[in-house]
């Protein structure tokens, strides 16, 4: 009887232990993804390419966040600025609906795809990569941290049967929606407006506030056919008014900003192939003011109702008052009871406090700030600053915005100040909050992310807890192995002639471009093809280099020569080699060079001729090469020649 017991009593035993461990599994990986949206999947494919084990822990079902489970299929900027991860996914947008016209469907951007097919394309993407695990339906609890402020890994929770997944990793990166990793990590950062004050921004923001921008939950309207009603069950609370405004053909109360279009173009704002709508109207649309920032699982759930409602109000606005009868929620987008999105349009969260903070100042004017940030570009964008506010009265709703060309966001604006394990991605990565109006948009998100997964990779395979002590050319250079941009060129894409030397010699600030503010549509040109005096060319040099003797030498003597030619370029760049390296016998002669010019995929080799941009970016890039040279630190400066 006593065996019986005994017996019993160990099988209970073995029971409850299998139990536990069932109740928690444990993951072991190089690279720790905490999010699967559009950063974190970019993130997750970058570092899998790079041959490490990687992970991407994903609440929902769907890969892409803002671009699939969001549902903000229309992409903005970057249009001429196809930079890896974004190029490639673009490419494959193109090919599934039969070239760039086929996308080209409304007027808010140049690339418009049902979120559904986003989905299945970075899913897609995914499964190529060996080194790439998805666990999805995770929700993220809580930072592993250690006593040395080291970030060590993550805890979830499985959202269908509330089992745990703990995971440990060389390195973590946060691409949540909100930047929830840094927070559970205590890891500092900046919530809502900054004075202008503290950031030197002419923004008329007065006081430092914790205002965020609105947010949208999208709707996708598909066209079921003239003479369908497609009318949803009037929501509670619906007042028309509330949509005043939102467009011509209803603008009642005139003290309110008068739209600038009627209703007709408006719900073209966003037409997607397939005959559907993207519904995300700024203004007088549904735009909803949530901070749901601080907020738990539960309570962010409990609120999102608020902008679910929000949504439906407009779409019943839109078939009720305006006629759209037959533009009905689409039945074959979404995996949602309600057909809506998985997931809110977040615009802003939590922003890391990080190595340096990009601001305005970096945007507009590069090349003259105390730290010449240029030079650490890892992501490039150029869509405008874009704030949404006017569903919050407390927020400033004029602010002052600087006039800004394309750029390129800062590698250190992905690192923390002060712990380690942990790179920043998304929307957290540390900016101004007037400069996360450009930067949070898809394009530009989805090469942080690819940044980021390059960063952490490369601190996970040199065994570096700190990722901070990876080289910031090591990680530029990897990200243009990987056909991505170092600098935002307008005029200089993958096809062009000399397209790496180029952006090479660019991230060493030399050949600047010229950057043009230009609305919706903001660039910098290279102008391969352009000329320039000596005296201009000596002028750069201190940008891409220490200034040394030589330099002023040379510029005392070049003030009244004119174009710079071959010859002359190649005498000066041989000058340039022997004055940085230090016991070199290589010599760089017109007849040496003329031998390589057209290896080098140029032609037309004449001595006497002006050089153009493009060739004197070549002949530095691969005579001197600067970009492997002088290495840089977080703040741009050289750290040795």
């Amino acid at each position: 009887m006593l065996r019986i017991k005994l017996t019993y009593l160990l099988l209970c035993c073995l029971l409850v232990s299998n139990q536990l461990i069932q109740a928690q599994r444990v993951l072991h990986v190089d690279v720790l993804v905490v999010g699967g949206g559009a950063s974190g999947i970019t993130a997750g494919i970058q570092a899998a390419r790079l041959n490490v084990k990687t992970l991407v822990v994903e609440e929902t079902t769907w890969l892409g966040g803002m671009l699939s489970a969001a549902g903000v299929s229309a992409t903005d900027g970057n249009h001429l600025l196809p930079s890896g991860l974004w190029g490639e996914f673009r490419e494959r947008i193109y090919a599934h609906y039969g070239g760039p016209s086929k996308v080209a469907t409304g007027w808010v951007s140049n690339t418009h795809f049902e979120p559904h097919v986003a989905n299945q394309i970075w899913k897609e993407m995914a499964s190529a990569e060996k080194s790439l695990q998805i666990i999805y339906q995770h929700q993220f609890r809580s930072a592993i941290v250690q006593k040395d402020s080291h970030i060590s890994g993550a805890r979830f929770i499985n959202l269908q049967n509330e089992s745990q997944l703990v995971v440990y990793a060389k390195q973590v990166i946060d691409a949540t929606e909100l930047g929830d990793v840094m927070a559970s990590a205590r890891v500092p950062f900046d919530v809502g407006m900054e004075a202008s004050a503290t950031t030197g921004e002419n923004v008329q923001v007065p006081a430092t506030n914790d205002i965020i921008q609105d947010l949208t939950y999208v709707a996708i309207l598909k066209d079921y056919g003239r003479g369908v009603d497609c009318t949803i069950v009037k929501p509670a609370g619906y007042d028309p008014t509330e949509f005043d405004g939102s467009c011509l053909d209803f603008y009642q109360d005139t003290t309110r900003i008068k739209p600038g279009v009627d209703c007709a173009k408006m719900i073209t704002y966003a037409k997607l192939p397939g005959n559907k709508y993207m519904l995300n109207w700024p203004g007088h649309g549904n735009d909803i003011y949530l901070n749901l920032i601080n907020l738990t699982p539960a309570e962010r759930a409990i609120e999102l109702v608020k902008a679910k409602q929000q949504t439906l109000r407009y779409i019943y606005f839109l078939q009720h008052q305006l006629g759209y009868k037959n533009l009905g929620l689409a039945d074959d987008e979404f995996p949602t009871s309600d057909r809506l999105a998985l997931i809110p349009y977040n615009r802003e969260g939590r922003r890391l406090k990080g190595v340096i903070r990009f601001k305005v100042q970096d945007i507009s004017k590069p090349f003259d700030q105390e730290f010449p940030l240029y030079r650490t570009g890892i992501a490039v964008g150029d869509y405008p600053i874009d704030h949404h506010h006017r569903k919050n009265p407390a927020a400033p709703q004029h602010l002052g915005f600087y006039p800004i060309p394309s750029f390129s966001i800062p590698l250190g604006a992905l690192l923390p100040v002060s712990h380690s394990g942990l790179v920043v991605a998304e929307k957290g990565i540390s900016v101004s909050n007037v400069v996360n109006g450009t930067t949070r948009l898809q394009p530009c998100v989805l090469l942080i992310g690819q940044a980021a997964g390059v960063l952490a990779a490369l601190a996970a395979q040199n065994k570096k807890n700190d990722a901070r002590q990876i080289s910031v050319r090591e990680v530029q250079s990897i990200l243009l192995q990987q056909n991505a941009y170092l600098m935002p060129y307008a005029d200089v894409n993958l096809s062009t002639p000399g397209f790496y030397s180029i952006q090479r010699i660019g991230a060493c600030g030399f050949l600047r471009g010229k950057g043009q503010p230009n609305a919706w549509a903001n660039r910098t040109w290279f102008e391969p093809d352009s000329t320039m005096t000596v005296y201009q060319f000596l002028s750069q040099l201190p940008a891409l280099m220490p200034v040394n003797n030589q330099i002023s030498k040379w510029l005392e003597s070049a003030k009244s020569e004119g174009l710079l030619s071959v010859g002359r370029a190649v005498e000066f760049i041989e000058g340039i080699k022997k004055s940085t390296r230090k016991n070199t016998n290589v010599t760089s002669s017109n007849a040496q060079v003329s031998s390589s010019w057209t290896t080098w995929g140029l032609s037309n080799y004449n001595p006497e001729r002006a050089i153009t941009k493009r060739e004197l970016a070549i002949l530095l890039d691969k005579i001197v090469d600067p970009f492997s040279t002088f290495s840089v630190n977080h703040l741009g400066n050289y750290t040795s020649p």
